[in-house]
């Protein structure tokens, strides 16, 4: 998926110098997994085992986690989906239907968490609440 979607899009956008951002599940973390990506971006991989490490425990950081999961998770059980195919229907539908200009509030609150995390010293944000 990174070789043949993300890194073309990313040419095809200007965006060569983008930032890698993932968390730390073993999953996503494979010797192969983080060689491709180191390779992809050079010096800007924050990820387990990435040029900068991911903070643990930290998914008040990463879009899908404050954001993305729980906003699919409040639609797309609304009419009840009887079979796996009318759950990915209403998941693929949900993700058409966000607007620019909630992904661009969503952009605006991921920096102000990064920077809340940077300004703490990369330590816990436990009396900071955000809104999504």
């Amino acid at each position: 998926m990174v070789n043949e979607f993300l890194l073309p899009q990313l040419d095809e956008l200007g965006l060569e110098n983008m930032w890698f951002q993932q968390d730390g599940a073993t999953t996503h973390t494979a010797r192969a997994t983080i060689d491709l990506l180191k390779q992809a971006f050079p010096g800007r991989l924050i990820s387990r085992f990435g040029d900068i490490h991911f903070s643990a425990r930290s998914p008040d950081l990463t879009v899908p986690d404050f954001f993305l999961w729980g906003f699919l998770k409040s639609r797309v059980y609304v009419n009840r989906p009887q079979t796996l195919d009318a759950l990915k229907e209403n998941i693929c539908q949900e993700g058409e239907n966000l607007s620019v200009d909630v992904l661009k509030k969503v952009m605006e609150n991921a920096l102000k968490r990064g920077q809340h995390c940077i300004d703490a010293g990369g330590g816990h944000l436990l009396d900071i609440i955000f809104a999504n």
